[in-house]
């Protein structure tokens, strides 16, 4: 049986369903996480060693990605046993509407079935699924976290976005470059972004000073500014627009941020700094290995951002590790990334591929005792 952290359904269950019961941690949760290195660098664990341990997994459905981490711990915190992640662009629409379109609730749903199908075949005892910015703006957020429960047995909990806040930081916070400077930890969703300052001196869980969720993610900032227009001009325009939106919003923090400090650190968590990094790096095609922990001149990643806010679609898609599936939502991005240069110009980016899924596993390890 997988316990799962969730509300209380009206709905009964049906035979086969993954069944759940919710494990819940709120924003003034302590938990104290030890670093995640990659897969293939953990040491000290074998297969055989781990067979016997439970297995935890977390779910997080944004408005634009569903994804799935499986995990074991292990000496120096887990060793992942199964990922899932697909584009469901769940908020599609959502900015006109206000609700969740049908196509997107039956993209969504296919994807968390292939999450419950590995839930069960893993043998996870104890998951925890959230759902984030799109859920919580939708009228019918509520009646389609109902109708995934009845449908996969998989319970998603929406969460603040302070909650998604601090899940983020507890789980990429172990990147952060060595400092005693101020340190802010963003990410960038699908419907949101998130800025977290940190007072980040050891080696525990950092302490979150302020923090703002701005409504304006990748997927929310795309629709509501149109960038591919024909006329280069008008490109460069809507460019303008983006960053002026979110500037805008970040404007309340970013009057609150330390000035003149020295020492100040930057690290990212979203498939825009993990993609735009990768063009960094010249890669042929995506690679975690490479690019988790990496750090980048700042420069570099606004003079990738100036360079695909002139190209049209087409020319974007061809590039390696953009595509078709990214190709129209990365400028906003770009615009999202610049904005936070602009209001914290530390002269290096960390990257991190881990946020929300890596927390809520330190969360449930910590508190059932599997780390050690």
């Amino acid at each position: 049986m997988v316990q799962h952290s969730r509300p209380s359904p009206q709905s009964s269950g049906s035979a086969g369903r993954v069944r759940a019961k919710q494990a819940r941690s709120g924003p003034g949760d302590g938990s104290k996480a030890a670093a995640i290195p990659p897969p293939s660098k953990e040491r000290g664990f074998s297969v055989q060693h781990l067979r016997g341990r439970r297995a935890y997994a977390a779910i997080d459905l944004g408005t634009n990605n569903c994804r799935l981490l499986i995990a074991k711990p292990s000496a120096d915190g887990f060793i992942v046993v199964d990922a899932f992640s697909r584009i469901v662009r769940l908020g599609e629409g959502l900015a006109a509407t206000g609700r969740i379109s049908d196509a997107a609730i039956e993209r969504a749903i296919s994807a968390l079935s292939v999450c419950a199908d590995k839930l069960r075949r893993r043998h996870v005892t104890l998951a925890r699924s959230v759902a984030t910015e799109a859920c919580r703006r939708a009228a019918n957020g509520a009646e389609f976290i109902q109708r995934v429960y009845r449908e996969t047995g998989i319970a998603l909990d929406i969460i603040s976005a302070q909650e998604e806040a601090r899940l983020a930081v507890l789980g990429c916070h172990a990147l952060l470059e060595p400092g005693e400077g101020p340190a802010l930890i963003f990410d960038i969703g699908g419907g949101s972004t998130e800025l977290v300052l940190v007072d980040a001196n050891g080696e525990d869980a950092p302490r979150i000073v302020d923090w703002v969720s701005a409504p304006w993610g990748v997927v929310s900032l795309t629709e509501s500014e149109p960038f591919d227009h024909g006329d280069p001009a008008e490109r460069l325009a809507a460019y303008g627009r983006m960053r002026a939106r979110v500037a805008e919003a970040f404007a309340p923090l970013a009057r609150r941020l330390p000035r003149e400090e020295s020492g100040i650190r930057l690290l990212g968590t979203s498939g825009t700094v993990t993609t735009l990094a990768s063009l960094h790096l010249d890669l042929p095609r995506y690679d975690r290995q490479a690019i988790d922990g990496l750090i980048v001149p700042a420069s570099s990643m606004r003079a990738i951002s100036a360079r695909l806010s002139t190209m049209a679609l087409a020319e974007r898609q061809q590039l390696p590790c953009i595509g078709t599936e990214r190709a129209d939502l990365v400028v906003a991005g770009c615009a999202i990334l610049e904005s936070i240069l602009d209001i914290w110009p530390a002269e290096r980016l960390g990257i991190a591929d881990r946020g929300i899924r890596e927390g809520i596993l330190r969360g449930l390890m910590d508190r059932d005792g599997g780390l050690m």
